[in-house]
């Protein structure tokens, strides 16, 4: 009876931790959503700093988890936003080497969108001598994303972009339909929603083969620090 008790107990406990664990992403990314979207860029600096810390927290707490290391590439990523060109330049290069990191240990972790992120970065970077930027290596990254979840919409958006990017419009709007037409997630679901709102922008804007003047991640960075 002892026995049995203390099985029925490790697996409350164990079910205990899994529900805080998951709990805790979601804070995380509602939080980023929030603030990535709807906060003023002169005061996202200290809140993604703060967010940066919950996800190391997390990731300290949870160290074979793909997930906390995830959204700490984000977060590096995003922040670099609010850096100088230099600064910007050590964090990406962060946040690549802990996006590569959670794909080792999950290569399908947030349904693919560490490849997405890995992907995006490798396009919008500078290229070598400045930094790692690389277009083969983007191709690679967002076509794995695509295979891990061909209705992702940020998978579809991503590799939209990218294609527009290389003149595409063609392609590029097939994938931004994908996008539009995917469902949003509800774990992310504003979030999702606010990238479907772009892919639906960036569907008109292939019509005049013009791309959005603000790039939903990190561009305008990566483009100050390339002009230096």
């Amino acid at each position: 009876m002892k026995k049995l008790v203390f099985v029925v107990l490790l697996l409350l406990s164990t079910q205990c931790f899994a529900e805080s664990f998951k709990d805790s992403l979601k804070n995380i990314e509602a939080e980023w959503a929030s603030v990535y979207y709807s906060m003023p860029k002169s005061k996202q600096g200290p809140a993604y700093v703060q967010l940066l810390d919950k996800a190391a927290t997390l990731a300290r707490q949870y160290p074979n988890a793909a997930e906390p290391i995830f959204w700490q590439a984000v977060l590096k990523a995003t922040y670099a936003e609010q850096q100088d060109a230099f600064s910007a330049l050590g964090a990406i290069h962060e946040a690549r080497d802990l996006l590569i990191k959670a794909i080792k240990i999950n290569p399908k972790t947030m349904g693919g969108s560490a490849y997405v992120t890995l992907g995006t970065l490798y396009y919008m970077v500078p290229k070598w001598p400045i930094s790692f930027g690389d277009d083969d290596a983007a191709k690679q990254m967002l076509e794995a994303a695509l295979k891990i979840n061909p209705d992702g919409i940020d998978a579809n958006y991503f590799y939209g972009e990218f294609l527009l990017l290389h003149n595409k419009p063609n392609e590029a709007a097939l994938y931004f339909e994908r996008a539009t037409a995917a469902p949003a997630r509800t774990e992310q679901l504003y979030a999702d929603n606010q990238l479907k709102t772009e892919a639906r922008l960036a569907l008109k804007n292939v019509q005049k083969r013009k791309i959005n003047g603000e790039k939903s991640i990190f561009l305008s960075v990566f483009n100050s620090a390339s002009a230096k």
